[in-house]
């Protein structure tokens, strides 16, 4: 006669014993829990009829908006499981997918101006994107807090959340409270970004991970003007005399400025990666530059210049100017309708803040006429976005520096000055300290082509709430941040080209 001889169970195992590959409970004699896996099958499975349903009669009835919202909802609904689930994970993926967010945006290329329906933006999937974001990233820093006692920081960390807070206090006191709230908002989602991400940063192959990251969300947005163009459906808008490509962005210049920075770090990691590495960013720098003059966004343009010229300079690299030099000459032959875009900087007219025109000299006469609107509040401001409210010509301020000062007042200009010098600070530490020939080298060298190109850009343009950019931006500056304070691993790995030391 056998005995069954039962083992004592190990202190704190669950009876069940719920692994941690799904975290459901598993009974005592190996088979799942049929009928609970049952009932969740049928009621994604009904979830999904009923959104699939939804989505058939709006499309039925031309309703876009019918179609995407529920889609939006849906796939919200699982992100959001990711992100309490598997946080790492969710912060790569938005970083992946983002560019193409914008490919169903309802609220159209006019969202955020004087004559547009604010409301209407509130239902853009971005929107939620930025929201559940917001709510995931908070509930995720404080499980963090309370699990460390501390979260890495920076000195960049505290300007930029000083930029944030200065917005926040600002649109509490605006005229406008709504508009002026939903531009804190995306404002924050940026700040929120670098504070995550400087979180997400501890070691040389999580900084892998967040640029590989980056890239895929280059190589999506690529290809998707790739297709769409090679079925007749070219991506782009019309501004003036022009036909400027927009990607899976809403606006051509929003395209321009994500290239800008993506162009600028890849062309500084290049010579770091391996051979198959370096092949497939080599197409799609090449693309990019390409869909970077096709966009006619000149201060992209400019700016893309002016950060690889710096990486040029950093990487001591002749090479790398000429080339630069052959591209610009060969776009501007090739492309003569970006030749005619600088071209216009040397018309004797205004545009009055049209598409086409010289926009400079208009700029040069905005900015004079919206310095006035800080003397009603010059400690807070007017409030984030409320320029466009306050003037008869309903733009924004296309001066960053200047709409920091008029829109949140002295205290958040002095937070949007040290948060530039700090951008600069950063970059130039994290040059001292990467390893020479490594990978940390070209983050630093990428990062800070990346700084000198967004603070030139920003003083012609808007640039400090657009969220696509600039959470691709803040990403090469949590990674250049933990670089600077000693938290990337330091082994140095093989370069074609020789190290090169920064003083």
């Amino acid at each position: 006669m056998t005995t069954t001889r039962h083992e004592p169970r190990p202190a704190g195992r669950a009876p069940d014993d719920a692994m941690a590959s799904g975290g459901s409970a598993v009974p005592n004699d190996g088979r799942p829990a049929r009928p609970a896996g049952r009932l969740l099958s049928l009621l994604a499975a009904v979830a999904a009829a009923a959104v699939a349903v939804a989505a058939g009669l709006a499309l039925a009835a031309g309703d876009r908006r019918g179609v995407v919202l529920p889609l939006a909802l849906t796939a919200g609904v699982a992100v959001g499981v990711l992100a309490m689930t598997r946080f790492s994970g969710y912060v790569i993926l938005m970083l992946a997918v983002r560019p193409l967010l914008d490919v169903v945006k309802l609220s159209g290329p006019t969202a955020g101006r004087a004559d547009t329906e604010q409301a209407s933006r509130l239902t853009d999937p971005s929107t939620m994107v930025a929201v559940l974001f917001l709510l995931a990233a908070g509930l995720w820093l404080a499980a963090q807090l309370r699990r460390r006692g501390r979260l890495h920081g920076s000195p960049l960390g505290w300007a930029m959340l000083l930029v944030g807070a200065t917005a926040l206090v600002s649109a509490v006191g605006a005229h406008r409270p709504t508009p002026s709230l939903l531009e804190a908002l995306r404002i924050m989602t940026v700040v929120v970004m670098f504070v995550v991400l400087e979180q997400l940063m501890p070691d040389r192959a999580a900084i892998r991970r967040i640029l590989i990251a980056c890239y895929a969300s280059l190589a999506l947005a690529l290809l998707y003007t790739v297709l769409t163009s090679a079925f007749g459906q070219v991506p782009s808008e019309v501004k003036g005399e022009f036909i400027r490509v927009s990607g899976p962005f809403s606006q051509s210049t929003t395209f321009g400025r994500y290239l800008m920075f993506l162009v600028i770090f890849g062309f500084a990691i290049y010579r770091f990666l391996a051979r198959r590495a370096q092949l497939a960013l080599g197409v799609l720098l090449g693309l990019s530059l390409v869909f970077l003059m096709l966009t006619n966004t000149r201060s992209a343009i400019l700016g893309a210049a002016l950060g690889l010229i710096v990486v040029a300079v950093l990487h001591r690299s002749g090479r790398m100017l000429a080339t630069l030099l052959v591209v610009a000459v060969a776009g501007v032959s090739l492309l003569p309708s970006v030749g005619d875009r600088f071209a216009q900087l040397a018309q004797d007219r205004p545009t009055g803040g049209g598409p086409t025109g010289n926009t400079l000299q208009w700029r040069v006469g905005y900015w004079a006429e919206i310095i006035p609107l800080a003397n009603r509040n010059p400690v807070t401001g007017i409030g984030p976005n409320m320029t466009q409210h306050e003037t008869p010509q309903a733009k924004k301020p296309h001066n960053d520096l200047l709409r920091a000062y008029v829109e949140t007042g002295l205290a958040g200009l002095l937070a949007y000055l040290a948060m530039l010098l700090l951008l600069l600070h950063t970059a130039r530490t994290a040059l001292r300290r990467a390893p020479p020939g490594s990978l940390e080298q070209g983050v630093a060298v990428g990062f800070a082509g990346c700084a000198v190109s967004f603070i030139a850009v920003s003083l012609g343009s808007n640039v400090i709430s657009n969220v696509v950019t600039l959470w691709y931006f803040v990403a090469f500056a949590a990674a250049a941040s933990a670089i600077a304070h000693g938290r990337a691993a330091t082994a140095p790995v093989a370069a074609p080209a020789p190290p090169v030391r920064y003083e």
